[in-house]
C-alpha cells in the first residue's frame, strides 16, 4: 500500500496545486478586505460564481462551435476574463457602497449579517434568474478548448490545469507587486494600518476601500472562470463551500496576510487532493473522495484552536 501511496503522491500534488491556486485567488479576496474593513465579506464567495455563470453565458452567446485557432482561444479567453472580472468587481464596489458602507461605525456584528445577507440574496437572485439546474462552460460536442494531456517529467497534466496555473501565477504575482511596490499599494498598507492618520495624510479613505472591492471580486471572478473551464459547470449555489474553502485558506496561512492567503490557498487544495486520493485506498473504498470536504473544515477548526493567528501571522491594525 505504501509503494502506491508513493506513486500517486506526485501527480496528487499537481492536482492539489492547481485546485489550491483556484482557492488562493479567492482568498485574496477575503485577506484584503479583513486587512483593510476587519470584515469578513462572505458575499465574496457569490462573486466568484457569478463570475463563471458570466462567462458561461458570455461564451454560448458568443455561438463559436468547436476547436479554434491559438489566436482566437486567447482573444475568447481574454474576453472572457475582462468582463467577468469587470462585472464582478463592479458588484463588488456596488455591495460595499450600498451594504457595508453605511455600517462602517456600527461595530463588529452589523456588517457581518449585512454579509450574509447579501450573500443569501446573490444565491437567490441567480438561482431566480439562470435556474436551478447546473450550467456547462463547454458543449461536449462543441469544445473549443478540448482537454488534452500535456506530459511534464513524468506526470501528466492538462491543458486546463497548465493555463489555470499560469494565469493564477500571473494574478497573484501582479497584486503582490502591486501592494508592496506601488503608491497604491502604499495607500491600501496605510488605511489599513490606520483609517484616520492615512486621511490626515491626504490618502481618499473611501477611495482606496472601494478599490479594494474592486480587486478582491475580480480575481474572486478569475478563479471562478479558472474553476468552469477546470470542472466545465458553474451552479448558482457553488460559491457557498468555494467561499468557505477559501476563507479557510485565509485563516490557515494569516487572515490580512496576502501571502498568507497564496500560501494557505495552496496547502488546502494539497491536503484536499491527496486525501480525496488516498482515502479510498487506507480505508479500502469505506470513505470514498467525496468526503474530501472535511479537510477543509477540520483545518479550520485545527488553526482556530492552536494557531488562530495563521502560518504567517495576521497583519492587521490593532
Amino acid at each position: 500500500m505504501l509503494e502506491i501511496l508513493l506513486k500517486l503522491l506526485p501527480q496528487q500534488l499537481v492536482n492539489g496545486i492547481t485546485i489550491g491556486a483556484v482557492y488562493a485567488l479567492i482568498a485574496l479576496g477575503y485577506t484584503m478586505v479583513y486587512g483593510v474593513l476587519q470584515l469578513i465579506n462572505f458575499a465574496h464567495g457569490e462573486l466568484f460564481m457569478l463570475g463563471a455563470m458570466v462567462a458561461v453565458f458570455l461564451l454560448a452567446a458568443l455561438s463559436i462551435s468547436g476547436p479554434v485557432g491559438f489566436g482566437l482561444l486567447v482573444g475568447v479567453l481574454l474576453l472572457l476574463f475582462i468582463t467577468s472580472m469587470a462585472f464582478s468587481a463592479t458588484l463588488g464596489v456596488t455591495i460595499e457602497r450600498l451594504a457595508y458602507r453605511p455600517l462602517r461605525h456600527a461595530g463588529r456584528l452589523s456588517p457581518l449579517l449585512s454579509a450574509l445577507g447579501v450573500s443569501i440574496f446573490l444565491q437567490n437572485a441567480t438561482m431566480v434568474v439562470v435556474g436551478p439546474q447546473p450550467h456547462f462552460l463547454q458543449d461536449s460536442q462543441h469544445e473549443i478548448l478540448p482537454t488534452v494531456a500535456v506530459p511534464f517529467f513524468g506526470l501528466v497534466l492538462t491543458n486546463k490545469q497548465v493555463i489555470t496555473l499560469v494565469v493564477a501565477t500571473v494574478l497573484m504575482v501582479g497584486l503582490h507587486w502591486l501592494v508592496n511596490y506601488t503608491l497604491f499599494g502604499m495607500a491600501v498598507r496605510a488605511v489599513a494600518e490606520d483609517k484616520d492618520a492615512a486621511s490626515l495624510m491626504g490618502i481618499d479613505v473611501d477611495r482606496i476601500i472601494s478599490m479594494v472591492f474592486v480587486i478582491g471580486p475580480a480575481l474572486g471572478a478569475a478563479a471562478g472562470i479558472l474553476f468552469a473551464l477546470q470542472f466545465n459547470v458553474a451552479l448558482w449555489n457553488m460559491g457557498f463551500i468555494a467561499g468557505l474553502k477559501a476563507f479557510t485558506a485565509a485563516v490557515l496561512g494569516g487572515i490580512g496576510n496576502i501571502p498568507g492567503a497564496m500560501l494557505g490557498g495552496l496547502l488546502l487544495g494539497v491536503l484536499e487532493t491527496v486525501g480525496a486520493g488516498y482515502l479510498p485506498i487506507i480505508t479500502n473504498g469505506a470513505i470514498g473522495p467525496e468526503y474530501k470536504d472535511i479537510f477543509a473544515f477540520l483545518i479550520l477548526i485545527l488553526v482556530l484552536v492552536f494557531r488562530p493567528t495563521g502560518l504567517l501571522g495576521e497583519r492587521v491594525a490593532r
